[in-house]
This record gives C-alpha cells, sequence and structure tokens, in this order.
C-alpha cells in the first residue's frame, strides 16, 4: 500500500472530491481516475453515454485541448454520501469560465456516481453580486 492509499482512509469525502477534479482539471484524468472512481461508476453528463470510460475519455480529450485549464473551488459541502462542488472552472486564462457545480455520491470511499451543471459566466452581466 502506497502512502496516499494508507492516507485515503483518513481524508474527508470532500478533500477526495476536490482533489479528483483538481487532478483531472490538470490533465491528469487517468490518475484520478484510479485513485477515486469506483468500479461501478455511473455519471449523468447528457452529452456523454453514462459509463465511466466514456467520460474518462472525453476528459482526456479536454485536456488536451485545453492544457491551461484552471479550477478554484469557490465552497464545498459534504452530507452523508453526497458532495457537492461548486468551482469556477477556465478552458484558458482569456476565458471568463464558468460556474460549475459537481455532485458526487460515494459508497466504499469511492466516488459512485457523478451530476453536474455549468452555467457561462457572461461578459456584460447585469448582477452586481457576480456568479460567486
Amino acid at each position: 500500500m502506497n502512502p496516499t492509499q494508507q492516507n485515503e482512509g483518513v481524508r474527508s469525502n470532500k478533500e477526495k472530491a476536490v482533489s479528483f477534479l483538481q487532478l483531472v482539471s490538470s490533465g491528469k484524468v487517468r490518475a484520478a481516475y484510479r485513485s477515486y472512481i469506483g468500479p461501478d461508476f455511473c455519471h449523468h453528463n447528457p452529452f456523454f453515454p453514462g459509463d465511466s470510460n466514456s467520460l474518462m475519455i472525453a476528459m482526456e480529450e479536454n485536456a488536451l485541448k485545453n492544457p491551461n485549464k484552471t479550477l478554484e473551488v469557490k465552497r464545498a459541502i459534504e452530507e452523508e454520501d453526497r458532495v457537492v462542488i461548486h468551482s469556477h472552472i477556465k478552458q484558458n486564462q482569456e476565458d471568463l469560465g464558468m460556474s460549475v457545480i459537481h455532485i458526487f455520491r460515494f459508497q466504499n470511499n469511492q466516488i459512485v456516481e457523478a451530476w453536474d451543471v455549468a452555467q457561462q459566466i457572461p461578459h456584460n452581466s447585469p448582477n452586481e453580486n457576480g456568479a460567486f
């Protein structure tokens, strides 16, 4: 057992979800999947088939296309087996980005189900409170 695996038992699901997203956004998609995704993983992204492999390939393609992607976690909430992460994702430095909410369901310390909802940040929003 490597040190990362030894410490997994003491890390919260919230910390694991954040780490998963950080790895994916930095282009380390397969490492993220090996570390955090369960064998029966499914997702609800309407643009891809619901299996683990299809989403992983799409994430890898996005990482190749956008090597300077950034993810800034704004808030993370954990309740029972669910974790909600609200983040600011930019595909590149010039991009205003998107406000993204990821919802993860955990089972046996692994992510087994995921949902995501995204909203493009407009250039001229009338909302003085901003997206975050």
